[in-house]
């Protein structure tokens, strides 16, 4: 999660919403993304996404098996599908999202009974650092308003 956390601050960096993701297999990151929407003029840029059209193309599959991801932010419903249908078997996240949060907030995908993959997820982890940054990113836009 921390690495995820150094790729949030990147997207942040660049402008971007920041949050991280890390795709890792047999305990080592076999990819990794960070929100690049505006950079890319890519509304599906997010970093879970990102990270997992790298993985796809490392492991020259689009199926993930046996990958759990790490991502900063509890994913919305775009990422969660993708998810599923790249079979990533964990997901782990740091900040909850209540308002779009599609894992256990405004949907509940992982549980979803239509979906034929489930996936294991925790969410939590590094919590106050990951919501932190979001915290003081939008802070700051406002700010410049």
């Amino acid at each position: 999660m921390r690495h995820a956390i150094r790729l949030a601050q990147r997207a942040q960096e660049q402008g971007e919403v920041p949050v991280g993701a890390v795709l890792v297999k047999d305990e080592q990151c076999i990819a990794e993304g960070w929100n690049q929407p505006i950079q890319l003029n890519d509304p599906s840029a997010h970093a879970e996404i990102v990270a997992l059209r790298q993985g796809g193309k490392k492991q020259q599959n689009y199926r993930l098996p046996q990958t759990t991801l790490y991502v900063t932010l509890e994913p919305c419903v775009m990422c969660m599908g993708a998810l599923s249908n790249a079979r990533v078997q964990r997901l782990v996240f740091g900040a909850y999202d209540p308002k779009r949060g599609a894992v256990c907030h405004a949907l509940q995908l992982a549980d979803a009974d239509f979906l034929n993959h489930k996936m294991i997820w925790t969410g939590g982890v590094l919590e106050k650092v990951c919501a932190d940054l979001l915290t003081e990113f939008f802070r700051e836009r406002r700010k410049k308003r």
